[in-house]
């Protein structure tokens, strides 16, 4: 890859990030400048600057690091939610990573240890969905916890705090946040009733449509 190649390439992936980041305020996964997005292109990862609005962010706002966390692009300082980020990409084959402050997914979060079994699209993150011990943001301690909670999984709760999701392409993390959020919306929805208790899907039946959602959708696409 040229030298323009590799930077027609990165403006390419911040110009997604940015519009990533500002679906999830648009969407309402985040208020204001909370949460963040991070996009790993080669050796370099594109993460969202700390404290700034998404709708300020332009071509020229890059904020990249290496690996090992150094800063090597942009002005900005990087999101405060570093750490977690970078322990995704060392633990994962994640080139995507979207971590937001939806309501009902932290709503759920404080109620129960795992998102329960309230819809068959739990097999897209390949299984019951945990939730990660409270820790202070931005801390190793909140990396560490979240990497127990992802083991075998593209997603996870953090508890009173928010989500995290992981994909192949910012479009993919996207996805699993977006229906991350809509699961916890349907299970607390459901469990509100008075007097009634939401059915719930078995092991067996999980793995089931987990073996169908692997033929879902375009061949080849």
């Amino acid at each position: 890859m040229t030298d323009q190649q590799s930077r027609d390439a990165i403006a390419g992936a911040w110009q997604d990030l940015v519009h990533t980041a500002r679906r999830t305020a648009a969407e309402g996964l985040v208020v204001g400048t909370s949460g963040n997005v991070s996009v790993r292109v080669g050796g370099l990862i594109l993460v969202t600057p700390s404290g700034i609005p998404y709708e300020q962010l332009g071509p020229g706002d890059a904020v990249g690091v290496n690996p090992d966390g150094r800063q090597v692009l942009g002005e900005f300082t990087p999101t405060s939610e570093l750490p977690l980020h970078l322990s995704v990409y060392r633990s994962t084959p994640a080139r995507a990573v979207v971590h937001t402050h939806a309501v009902h997914a932290t709503a759920v979060s404080t109620l129960v240890p795992e998102l329960p079994l309230i819809h068959y699209m739990a097999a897209a993150f390949g299984g019951p969905v945990r939730v990660a011990p409270y820790a202070l943001y931005g801390t190793d301690e909140l990396a560490a916890g979240m990497l127990a909670a992802l083991r075998d999984r593209t997603g996870c709760l953090l508890r009173n705090h928010g989500t995290v999701t992981y994909g192949a392409t910012l479009a993919q993390a996207y996805d699993r946040t977006a229906q991350l959020e809509w699961m916890c919306r349907l299970w607390l929805t459901a469990s509100s009733v008075p007097g009634r208790t939401p059915s719930l899907l078995s092991e067996d039946q999980l793995r089931e449509a987990g073996e169908k959602l692997r033929g879902y959708g375009q061949p080849g696409r």
